[in-house]
């Protein structure tokens, strides 16, 4: 039953080949439409992510501020200074905190014989490698032991040691930060970096090291780890925990600054199926188009073929008989139609490649551009899109076809 349905399918749309493949190509185009407008909406979503991991997807900053509200007696204005016990209050009070790392910074003069600049000199504690997913070119990131030692060891971003040594290796020799003598032990890969960012111009120092250049008594900020946590619980118990120990109010929104990078990406994550239900949209309408072009094609073989319909029914053809019939024609049509469409949409992706978006305001970015993703999740929406219009195109000339009477379609010239 169900092969002699196909073989007149087959054999009608053979009749008129010619207007069999337009109608083809118009059902691909749609498809492909559809599956690149997905295809670029996930590409857009994926480089929003490759943009925030490459900044440390899970991390949370800590910054004092100066209080706004009156708390405890005190006034207005107060001037908010985070010491060791905040970083231990915030590692205890946390859950599923799993690194923590204080923060000095510093603008100093850094030298490497008679090249000098001044750049962002920045103590950590080795933790924030795993905060900030840093990754090396060469060499190794500072340690716990350096730290415990006050090790004058420095690791360079790359646009650092690029000024500072011009191309000669770096790994092993002296540079001197406010006259002070370091050992450079690690070169960083370059990260992204937009306008005039000093990313790649950071000089990484182990955290009381940074004691020979700055009292280290008060910190400038603390970061830590937020993986697996609602951001607004975390954003609250940070703010309670720091606002019983400095006796502000932890609703004072100036007291303390918070950056969590989760939290926005959790933002940017809406904008971005926002957008992908409106590129869906979009590529629903253009395959509708494509649907209506196969349903006047169909509306047209049925009147052709009105004769062919009467003796069908005159030979003993029933009603389901003839909607099937006509019914399976466009869906052959569609289906030929579909797998060429995604067959484009593949050739389109890879001969695309990468669409700048982020690398046009950053250097080093291009982990952030869009490439067209053709996911199987993007396939089956695309596919169900096409059935359900190629179900309700081969439909409507189906039903017309089915309910004709059968001596006014003999009778019909």
């Amino acid at each position: 039953m169900h092969r002699d349905l196909l073989q007149q399918a087959v054999s009608a749309m053979r009749h008129d080949l010619r207007r069999t493949l337009l109608t083809m190509a118009g059902m691909a185009w749609g498809i492909a439409t559809v599956v690149l407008l997905l295809s670029y909406g996930n590409g857009f979503g994926r480089a929003i992510e490759n943009i925030f991991q490459a900044f440390g997807a899970t991390s949370v900053g800590v910054f004092p501020g100066r209080t706004s509200q009156q708390a405890g007696g005190n006034k207005a204005g107060v001037q908010i200074r985070f010491t060791n016990d905040d970083l231990e209050l915030l590692r205890n009070n946390v859950p599923l905190c799993r690194h923590v790392s204080r923060e000095l910074d510093k603008q100093s003069t850094v030298q490497n014989e008679n090249r000098s600049y001044t750049f962002p000199v920045m103590g950590f504690d080795a933790s924030i490698q795993d905060i900030w997913n840093l990754e090396l070119e060469e060499g190794r990131f500072i340690d716990d032991a350096d730290n415990l030692s006050h090790g004058l060891y420095a690791v360079l971003a790359s646009e650092a040691r690029d000024k500072l040594f011009s191309g000669m290796p770096a790994l092993g020799e002296t540079i001197r930060i406010d006259g002070v003598s370091f050992e450079v032990i690690g070169v960083g890969k370059p990260r992204m970096q937009e306008g005039d960012n000093d990313n790649n111009r950071v000089v990484y120092l182990p955290f009381n090291s940074m004691d020979v250049l700055k009292d280290p008594h008060y910190l400038d900020g603390m970061w830590l780890d937020s993986a697996g946590l609602d951001h607004d619980k975390l954003e609250k118990t940070i703010r309670e925990t720091l606002a019983t120990a400095h006796n502000f109010k932890p609703d004072d929104p100036r007291a303390i600054f918070l950056f969590d990078a989760q939290k926005q990406l959790a933002q940017f994550s809406i904008l971005s199926m926002a957008l992908k239900l409106l590129l869906a949209f979009i590529g629903t309408i253009t395959l509708g188009i494509g649907g209506v072009g196969l349903m006047n094609i169909m509306l047209v073989s049925v009147t052709q073929r009105t004769r062919e319909i009467g003796v069908e029914k005159a030979l003993g053809a029933r009603r389901h008989d003839i909607l099937f019939q006509f019914l399976a024609e466009a869906m052959v049509i569609t289906a030929v139609g579909g797998i060429l469409g995604i067959l484009l949409s593949y050739a389109v992706s890879i001969s695309v490649g990468r669409l700048t978006f982020y690398s046009a305001l950053a250097k080093h970015a291009e982990a952030g551009d869009i490439r067209l993703i053709v996911s199987p999740m993007t396939l089956l929406v695309a596919t169900s899109i096409l059935a359900v219009v190629g179900v309700v195109s081969g439909m409507v000339p189906a039903m017309r076809a089915a309910g004709l009477d059968p001596i006014e379609a003999l009778r019909y010239e």
